[in-house]
């Protein structure tokens, strides 16, 4: 028998990174029968921007894939990320299913399965999963992740922490990728709190972040308006 999975009144979002069009679309299908949300992975060269985008609730994983394997990607998930991931592979030996825990997989299933097996296993771990309540929601752009549940960005693999305003100056920007934002707007946003912001302290708060993106390595990522305001393009 057949339920629909639904998180919150909405579907479940699961993200497939499956390079095997026949298994993927296989997979979509079931999933979609019952009442998922199916995204599957298109840039197999840069999977975390569709993951950022697609913000799923649970990811099923294959370890070979083109330009790098499935152990890479899941970390670089779990730098940001505790959605459970879901190996599916037909290396299911055991030093593959230990690699793929040890890199912070919930579960493996060996190729070929059986659909019923593994909509079976999708069910108990969104269920189990999301009865604890542990979303993450991230903006990415140019690589880098803004984690609005802790207030860090990661940038190929570093993550730094900011300070309350350095995260919601950015986090305003990269909301606005490719506007400008006025430093007018930065203030009043900033002054919905209860601390008050001048120029001075929003230009020392832009200098601090601008260090902390260069550190991670990410150098000129907000350009200056001179006399208007700040830009993420």
């Amino acid at each position: 028998m057949q339920v629909n999975l639904f998180h919150d009144g909405a579907k479940y979002k699961i993200f497939i990174v499956e390079d095997d069009n026949s298994i993927a679309a296989s997979i979509k299908k079931g999933l979609e029968a019952w009442g998922c949300d199916v995204c599957l992975a298109n840039d197999f060269s840069n999977i975390m921007d569709e993951f950022v985008a697609f913000e799923p609730q649970l990811v099923l994983m294959d370890i070979t894939l083109p330009f790098f394997n499935g152990y890479y990607w899941c970390g670089e998930i779990r730098k940001v990320s505790k959605v459970p991931v879901i190996f599916i592979s037909s290396a299911s030996d055991n030093m593959n299913i230990v690699m793929a825990m040890s890199m912070g997989a919930d579960d493996f299933i060996a190729k070929p399965f059986d659909m019923n097996v593994l909509m079976a296993k999708v069910q108990a771990m969104l269920r189990r999963t999301y009865d604890f309540g542990t979303d993450t929601h991230l903006i990415s752009h140019k690589g880098l992740l803004l984690n609005l549940d802790n207030q860090s960005i990661t940038f190929d693999g570093h993550a730094i922490d900011l300070t309350k305003n350095e995260f919601k100056i950015l986090q305003m920007l990269m909301e606005n990728i490719g506007r400008i934002v006025k430093r007018d707007a930065i203030m009043e946003h900033l002054w919905d709190s209860e601390e008050f912001v001048d120029e001075n302290t929003l230009s020392v708060n832009m200098t601090r972040i601008r260090k902390k993106l260069d550190v991670v390595g990410l150098y000129d990522y907000i350009t200056t308006k001179k006399g208007v305001g700040y830009i993420v393009e």
